[in-house]
């Protein structure tokens, strides 16, 4: 594709930046009334348990009485959605002009969380050693927090966006289906989406390595989710007889071939430029390997020492995993059925309808049935917005001098996906940091830093104040 202007002198700023040392100041943060307000809602969103299986209701009412007494009318909170336990809440900040507006999007929910498993109670806010713990600390009550306290700071101030700023906090991203806010928004309520582009804060703009930010990221793009079925049948019998044909053994021998299977490089402008950029930061092999793979001159043990980084791999090539297995059906019988969930994220540009057949290649293996669990929603690269760039970029030189701002893919699923499939420019930013050792969204103790939640929320000011200046 032809070079973008835009996007060039985006890499020249950025790999400046990374080449250059990152001056070490303490961010400017919000006054401690504005701090106090978002860790109040954070501690209240984590202390809701918006699960799949509970709803996200009761948090977006908790949220829109919070508006309310912050003086927003009625007629600018719309609660909505597929199910009473299961609503949307989308808040309008009125404008000066009819102009198009500009929207910002985060979930409500989270994914389950097992107490015996934490050290700490999943659904309490509990701050310990520089750290927020709960359940959805980083994935994405942070987001909700910032986002409702930032227009609450705003409406406080009386500030006047130059067009209206409509944010939505939705339900059920993390479950998928017909259930999905931004999925039931764009169905039956699009007139709630009429905006020009979004921001959806569900992801960490920041990477942050041995403790150093090394460079903030705008997502425009990311992979797809994809879930697939692998299984085999067999007749059965009576365990005291074993046979060669065994259900189980067929599909491990099928897994094992898709283990040791790598997909083809796909890249585009934002896998690039985050390959570039790390080529940058790194020294030695590593950034040898990655200027040739950059460059077309890598052999095949080239590309295989990067893809031995899970993080490059998947920037690398579209990636498919086994992450759930049954089989058999008695402890004393032969099993007659053997059934694997696999999971793939496919890179922008992947052939998703092809991927059935790609993947009874790699099985090798006539036996193994191979079907789409879910169906893939593929979606394009958003055009980068000039404006939203510019301004990330003043804000982040306010903040964190000498840090590289970059278009990135991202490479886990987002609600992005289904905006940009509509129609919609969707950008994932916001300003947290987020330590790519310590990644534990979904996980057991889940937490974020206590000094990045507060720097993100003075960056989400400061940017929203100034991609909506009259």
């Amino acid at each position: 594709m032809p070079a973008n202007p835009v996007l060039l002198c985006l890499f020249a700023l950025a790999l400046a930046a990374a080449s250059a040392p990152h001056v070490m100041v303490a961010s400017p943060l919000p006054p401690p009334a504005d701090q106090a307000l978002a860790r109040d809602i954070y501690a209240e969103m984590i202390a809701i348990p918006t699960t799949a299986r509970t709803g996200t209701t009761v948090a977006a009412e908790a949220l829109a009485a919070r508006f309310r007494a912050a003086g927003f009318a009625a007629d600018d909170l719309v609660l909505a959605g597929p199910v009473p336990e299961k609503q949307n809440l989308v808040v309008r900040l009125r404008g000066a002009t009819p102009g198009p507006a500009i929207g910002y999007l985060t979930h409500l929910d989270v994914v389950e969380a097992l107490p015996e498993a934490w050290t700490v109670e999943p659904f309490v806010l509990t701050e310990r050693d520089g750290w927020f713990y709960g359940r959805g600390s980083v994935d994405t009550k942070n987001s909700v927090a910032v986002l409702a306290a930032t227009l609450i700071r705003l409406k406080r101030e009386g500030f006047v966006p130059r067009s209206d700023i409509v944010a939505a906090f939705t339900a059920d991203e993390e479950n998928g289906g017909p259930e999905n806010g931004v999925h039931w928004l764009l169905e039956q309520r699009r007139d709630l989406l009429d905006v020009d582009y979004v921001i959806n804060l569900d992801t960490s703009s920041i990477l942050r390595e041995n403790g150093a930010k090394a460079r903030l990221g705008i997502a425009v793009a990311e992979k797809t989710y994809a879930t697939y079925a692998l299984t085999v049948s067999s007749p059965g019998g009576h365990s005291s007889r074993p046979v060669p044909d065994n259900a189980i053994y067929r599909l491990a021998a099928a897994l094992t071939r898709l283990e040791h299977h790598a997909f083809p490089l796909r890249l585009n402008e934002g896998s690039r430029a985050m390959l570039e950029e790390t080529a940058q930061r790194e020294r030695g092999p590593l950034a040898d390997d990655l200027r040739a793979i950059l460059d077309g001159r890598a052999d095949e043990a080239t590309i295989a020492r990067v893809s031995t980084v899970p993080f490059l791999n998947a920037v690398l090539r579209t990636t498919c995993v086994a992450t759930m297995l049954q089989a058999g059906h008695a402890e004393n019988a032969l099993p007659m059925r053997a059934r694997a969930t696999v999971q793939c994220r496919l890179a922008p540009g992947e052939d998703a309808a092809a991927m059935p057949a790609v993947l009874a290649q790699v099985v090798v293996d006539p036996r193994v049935e191979v079907s789409v669990a879910f169906e893939p929603l593929t979606a394009p690269a958003s055009p980068l917005e000039p404006r939203v760039l510019a301004t990330t970029g003043e804000v982040a030189a306010q903040l964190w001098p000498g840090l590289g701002v970059m278009p990135i893919m991202n490479t886990a699923s987002t609600d992005s996906s289904l905006l940009r499939a509509a129609g919609i420019r969707t950008f994932d930013l916001n300003g947290f940091a987020v330590d790519v050792e310590d990644m534990r969204a979904h996980g057991r103790d889940e937490r974020f830093s206590v000094e990045s939640f507060y720097e993100g929320l003075e960056f989400q000011y400061r940017f929203m104040r100034a991609l909506s200046a009259p």
